[in-house]
């Protein structure tokens, strides 16, 4: 995540995080990635993104915002590449760290502590429409790439008002907005698509409700466990109404 503008997305992100990477460390390094991964896209969507950024064992890829770090565990299982996650939480970083023995560092997308052109590649998995800074958030992301390195992004758009109650703190663009805002931190377009986020493996769906089902019997009487609940729920509502789209993007930095 960028940095975030709600007590809820807080909640959600780095509360919740924490206790994910304590559940997870209880039931089994099994329950790592399906449970890293909620939320950040489907295993279809991962390997959408991951064949179009043309990746090479060895690559350095950033992952921007990465959370408990469980797309970037799968990037480096899957592709053999080198991925380090930018993180602005405490409790999701170091669960990166713990779960998938990622390095990670906490900070805020808009103000990324790498060199120049240190990534050949980056993604950033339904990060922007979590701040309100993206134009900013992108042009770091440019600068971090090698020229002609690849971008890409999972992003929750909105192509009309959206109906409440709305999820406290995001900003959702529509697509026309990211691709104003793409061309305008340096990046050229080259694919997009509207994602499935129902094709994971069933035993990822599984596994990532029985995590959820173990935090909310230790954490269900904390009132952060509710308010994080309520709002991914709100999330996830605009998603089943088609209000919101999950859209796919790989741009590469001119």
């Amino acid at each position: 995540m960028t940095g975030l503008e709600s007590d809820a997305m807080k909640a959600e992100f780095d509360t919740v995080a924490a206790w994910t990477e304590q559940t997870v460390r209880a039931l089994g390094p099994e329950y790592a990635m399906p449970a890293g991964c909620r939320g950040s896209g489907s295993e279809g969507a991962l390997r959408w993104l991951a064949d179009r950024l043309r990746l090479e064992p060895g690559d350095r890829v950033l992952d921007d915002g990465a959370g408990v770090g469980g797309p970037a565990g799968w990037l480096a299982a899957e592709w053999g590449v080198r991925p380090v996650c930018a993180e602005p939480m405490a409790g999701a970083a170091l669960a990166s760290a713990r779960l998938f023995g990622l390095p990670s560092v906490v900070t805020v997308a808009q103000d990324l502590p790498f060199a120049d052109s240190s990534f050949d590649a980056a993604w950033c998995l339904g990060v922007l429409c979590t701040t309100s800074d993206k134009l900013p958030a992108l042009r770091e992301l440019r600068r971090v790439l090698t020229d002609g390195g690849r971008l890409g992004l999972l992003v929750f758009v909105a192509e009309a008002p959206l109906p409440p109650p709305l999820p406290e703190g995001n900003h959702f663009p529509s697509a026309t907005e990211m691709r104003s805002l793409l061309a305008d931190a340096g990046f050229v377009l080259t694919d997009s698509a509207t994602a499935d986020l129902s094709d994971s493996p069933p035993e990822w769906s599984e596994r990532a409700d029985e995590v959820d089902a173990e935090i909310e019997r230790r954490h269900g009487d904390d009132p952060r466990w509710a308010e994080a609940q309520e709002q991914s729920g709100r999330v996830g509502r605009l998603l089943s109404d088609g209000a919101l789209v999950p859209w796919l993007a790989v741009a590469v930095a001119g």
